[in-house]
């Protein structure tokens, strides 16, 4: 069997076979074997007959794609080994001749992982972050226990700071249609709080149950939902009720009623605690994503475009189901967006290509490092995940293949972050 390996682009080779009846003669042998099980010849018991008699008997078209596919394959897999190819897709196939049982010429054409060229990571210095959690943090926390633990009674005046009041809102576009996600029934929502955007507690102040208004407001530029950043939203809300909160004493009974603490110190010291465990978690995040974007952007490969799509087509999935959850269909949140489905994927295909290059790095770093995860570190990491989620639901999702597969590749990328993390803290 003789191949001929050509690289088309950086990202791709396409593996020309050439098989002859030596190549070809073992696969036949072994086709008319396992096909012949199904053949029943008189005076023979099934697979007995001699195998020039099986053969005749075969269907001849079922035969030749059994040996073709399975020669495919047998080659294919062979090459991919010698040749140490990285492929990401499944190949495109093409036979350009075959002569049955004594000749076979096919092409394959693959996108692979091409070459990846690390910069010298060991001598990258970031500085690892510090959180801060100050007494007026934990106050904040502390106000916020007592607005929850207060006494709220119903009032018959204008609203004022420090009030909950309970609301219906409506969020439309400048053409009056609906947006999805500005709108909510029976709300409870604090005056003073600052959990709506700009204005808009601001805009309730003084009203009574029963009152209405109409208000526009231009939504802030850094928004967390795009479709309504920067954008003008009139509201129309109706107060329900007005109540005002008399709030608890803080003392020891006070601390001892929201935890298991006996004094204020002790909800003190857990509430800055669970603050600081918080922000580290998240000072972390960011800091691994500093290294690894640092790394990837003094690091030199292509991106193949199999695994751009396969980002693209993840992401969207992902935002179509976060649309189901909040009652928008597609076609609504590209209308908001002002976007073609061509135009919406390709403002999404930079960050894309970004997360499969941070990720082929990753990857290749881990294999630099010889980096690996032993079977029983999943399992042990499996038994705690399935003591932490009881319900059956995510019990059937942890006996998964795939999601096994999944957690041994995270804890792959926990391992090489470790790595580099201890690299780039090095004095």
């Amino acid at each position: 069997m003789h191949v001929k390996k050509t690289q088309p682009s950086s990202t791709s080779v396409a593996l020309l076979f050439t098989a002859h009846e030596a190549d070809l003669s073992p696969i036949k042998h072994a086709a008319v074997k396992q096909l012949g099980k199904n053949v029943k010849l008189a005076g023979f018991r099934p697979g007995k007959a001699p195998q020039a008699l099986i053969e005749k008997n075969l269907d001849q078209a079922a035969l030749q794609s059994e040996v073709i596919e399975t020669a495919i394959n047998h080659f294919y897999s062979d090459t991919i080994k010698k040749e140490q190819l990285r492929p990401v897709s499944q190949p495109q196939v093409n036979i350009k001749k075959f002569v049955p049982f004594t000749e076979l010429e096919v092409e394959l054409t693959v996108d692979v992982i091409g070459k990846i060229e690390l910069p010298d990571y060991t001598k990258l210095k970031i500085a690892q972050p510090t959180v801060d959690v100050t007494p007026a943090d934990v106050t904040e926390v502390l106000n916020s226990l007592k607005e929850r633990a207060g006494d709220k009674q119903a009032v018959d005046r204008a609203a004022k700071a420090g009030d909950e009041v309970m609301i219906d809102f409506k969020g439309t576009d400048k053409k009056g249609a609906a947006i999805n996600g500005a709108s909510g029934t029976d709300y409870p929502l604090i005056l003073g709080s600052n959990n709506f955007i700009p204005g808009f507690e601001d805009n309730l102040l003084g009203l009574k149950a029963g009152a209405e208004k109409t208000f526009t407001l231009k939504f802030p530029k850094d928004y967390g939902v795009s479709a309504l950043a920067n954008k003008d939203v009139t509201f129309a809300v109706t107060v329900k009720k007005v109540q005002s909160i008399t709030l608890p004493k803080l003392d020891d009974d006070f601390a001892s009623k929201v935890g298991p603490f006996k004094t204020v110190a002790e909800l003190k010291a857990d509430i800055k605690k669970q603050l600081t465990a918080e922000r580290q978690q998240t000072a972390d995040r960011d800091f691994h994503n500093q290294i690894l974007e640092q790394i990837t952007a003094k690091s030199k490969l292509d991106v193949p475009a199999a695994l751009v799509k396969e980002q693209l087509d993840t992401a969207e999935r992902e935002e179509r189901q976060n649309l189901m959850y909040r009652g928008q269909t597609w076609e609504e949140h590209l209308k908001e967006e002002g976007l073609d489905e061509a135009a919406h994927r390709a403002k999404n295909r930079i960050q894309a290509e970004s997360r499969v290059k941070a990720g082929l790095v990753l990857s290749e770093i881990s294999d630099k490092e010889n980096i690996r995860v032993t079977p029983e570190e999943v399992e042990l990491r499996m038994q705690l995940l399935r003591g932490q989620y009881q319900d059956a639901a995510m019990q059937a999702e942890l006996d998964k293949p795939e999601t096994r597969q999944d957690i041994a590749m995270r804890m792959l990328s926990e391992k090489t972050i470790d790595k580099l993390v201890g690299y780039v803290t090095k004095k």
